[in-house]
């Protein structure tokens, strides 16, 4: 399967000079989603896994499906008053200022998680999120990302996790 075939790249979005990667068509395609769930599951087949944070909101599509292969939990991650209970919550860096994101503090149990994103830009969100793991007493078991930018240098953010991506694209 060519992966990179499978992803759209939309120029001069969101803005110009940009080259967005577009994961969202790889969903549309039965063949490439089916790869890369396979190639997920794989790439932590021997990595102890408690259970699943996915965050918003593509991320779900992956978390999803890898809980339900591993039999483990999973927990999301959503953009600040989306979830009704009891919070925890992070906030980080965006371009122009920040955003913040919440798990429901009651799911997030002891154990090794796996986070997982659709795209591995700077690194903030999955950074956020592993602040959010560690406070609970919890620990990081890896994060992954179907596309990783690492031009945009997130491994000197999340490095210590060893994430994990299917593609990189160079930005040039």
């Amino acid at each position: 399967m060519n992966l990179d075939e499978a992803i759209r790249k939309v120029p001069d979005f969101p803005k110009p000079g940009i080259l967005f990667y577009d994961v969202t068509s790889i969903f549309t395609n039965p063949e490439a989603y089916k790869y890369v769930v396979e190639q997920m599951v794989s790439l932590y087949k021997n990595v102890e896994v408690s259970g699943v944070i996915a965050i918003e909101s593509r991320g779900f599509l992956l978390g999803s499906c890898f809980a339900v292969e591993r039999g483990v939990p999973l927990v999301l991650a959503r953009k600040k008053g989306k979830l009704p209970g009891k919070t925890l919550e992070e906030s980080y860096a965006l371009e122009y200022g920040q955003a913040t994101l919440q798990i429901h503090s009651e799911d997030l149990k002891p154990g090794r998680w796996l986070i997982i994103d659709d795209l591995i830009a700077t690194g903030g969100t999955l950074e956020a999120v592993a602040k959010m793991v560690l406070r609970q007493g919890a620990e990081v078991a890896g994060m992954f990302g179907v596309i990783g930018l690492p031009f945009l240098k997130y491994e000197e953010k999340i490095g210590a996790y060893h994430p994990r991506t299917l593609i990189n694209y160079s930005g040039e």
